[in-house]
């Protein structure tokens, strides 16, 4: 028997569901099959996407070409259309045992329906199958799936559906497991992260899920949480930033635009004064708070001076990481209808926010030198700071575990010991 290979594109969620299908597929008795899990951000991903399958096509011949994630639940008439492809499998239906089942009897293909995608706006139960430790030094727990919002320049909710929340006790419990496993990192991930508990009874927000996972877990030594939207923020989670220091003091914010305008035309629930007045509030709280952001360059209609908005939040926001994201115009969305930025002009812009970003990150960096912080180590000489800054070490250091180390300079995007 041969394992699956199995292949990941796109977000930190996909990756854990990967990771997910990996034990189905196990569990099934699935063989000599390849699965290409898929991303559908941008166009540019749907490209990559049928580029590694047919990569994959010719390093494997004659094995079964399972396509799933986003992109299949979205396009699933695109990836069928290739001769690589056996089968098109959607988001829900990855997550299900009994799909697995029916693809460890290739030869049933061709007997059965060759694209089992259905409605994932029809899906209600809970975000997906639960894993014990994805990640080899922190674990990452998905906790919540799908997003209620509809952002004009994003196709992810029909590939993800509808919000949907894992709760609080099977949270508590897997986590649990992971800490008795060893793991002193968790992070909490998500599409909408900060919509968690609104389908639940009670509407908890995630600011109780992560003072509860504090009380009831007290041997977690770090708890993380991935990208936020900075409006949805709960009074719980903001008393968690200021008073919990297991709670990491980094968080990733989900901007996509500095000018009001195009946030309204994005369709964005925040105005640029609520983004750097969360980010100022946070700061006071906890001074040592790093900040990273996603920005969209180049989105339809906008101007030069729209433009420098954006440019302009690194500083009023004090941004540390940003995700820069040059706008590709997604068919299926409003902002595809839009008036669009001509390429160049978006590539240069997107070039000028990663250069300020860049800037950005080296001063901070500069202004760790000489601090003590706890590091977790990710391989023989690699770690993060509370901050999820990267630190090289000159010799090995005990992987999965926190070491406390004094800064002593700063190279090439990385905090050096």
């Amino acid at each position: 028997m041969t394992a699956p290979v199995f292949a990941t594109l796109g977000c930190r969620l996909n990756a854990y569901e990967t990771e997910a299908m990996r034990e189905l597929a196990a569990a099934a008795g699935v063989s000599g099959a390849v699965v290409v899990n898929t991303c559908a951000v941008t166009a540019e991903a749907v490209r990559k996407a049928k580029q590694e399958i047919r990569r994959l096509s010719r390093a494997h011949p004659g094995a079964q070409i399972i396509v799933t994630g986003c992109a299949a639940q979205t396009e699933p008439e695109t990836f069928a259309a290739m001769a690589e492809v056996s089968r098109v499998v959607g988001n829900h239906e990855k997550m299900q045992a009994e799909t697995w089942a029916g693809l460890a009897v290739p030869d049933l293909i061709g007997a059965t329906e060759r694209v089992q995608v259905d409605d994932i706006m029809s899906v209600r139960e809970t975000a997906g199958h639960l894993i014990d430790g994805f990640g080899r030094h922190r674990a990452y727990v998905q906790v919540q799936n799908g997003c209620d919002h509809r952002c004009t320049f994003c196709i992810i909710p029909y590939g993800r559906g509808n919000s949907r929340s894992v709760p609080a006790g099977v949270v508590v419990e897997q986590i649990k497991r992971l800490v008795d496993r060893g793991f002193n990192e968790v992070v909490l991930t998500g599409v909408d992260l900060t919509s968690w508990g609104a389908d639940l009874p009670g509407e908890p927000r995630l600011g109780d899920l992560v003072l509860r996972i504090l009380r009831l877990v007290p041997d977690l030594a770090r708890l993380r949480i991935s990208s936020i939207d900075s409006i949805e923020v709960d009074a719980a989670l903001m008393e968690a930033i200021g008073g919990e220091a297991r709670l990491m003091p980094h968080l990733h914010l989900s901007l996509q635009a500095g000018d009001n305008m195009i946030l309204k035309r994005m369709k964005r629930r925040h105005l640029r004064e609520d983004a750097i007045r969360f980010c100022e509030e946070a700061r006071r709280l906890r001074p040592e708070i790093v900040f990273g952001a996603d920005i969209i360059a180049g989105f339809p209609t906008e101007t030069e001076a729209m433009f420098e908005q954006s440019l302009a939040l690194i500083e009023e926001c004090a941004l540390t990481f940003l995700h820069v994201f040059p706008f590709s115009a997604r068919k299926g969305t409003p902002a595809s209808k839009m008036p669009q930025v001509r390429g160049p002009a978006v590539k240069e812009r997107a070039a000028r926010l990663r250069a300020a970003g860049d800037l950005a990150l080296a001063r901070h960096l500069a202004a760790q030198v000489g601090r003590h912080h706890l590091v977790l180590i990710e391989g023989p000489r690699l770690g993060r700071t509370e901050g999820f800054a990267e630190v090289d070490f000159a010799t090995d250091q005990p992987e999965g575990q926190i070491v406390e180390a004094v800064i002593t300079s700063h190279k090439g995007g990385r905090l050096r010991v």
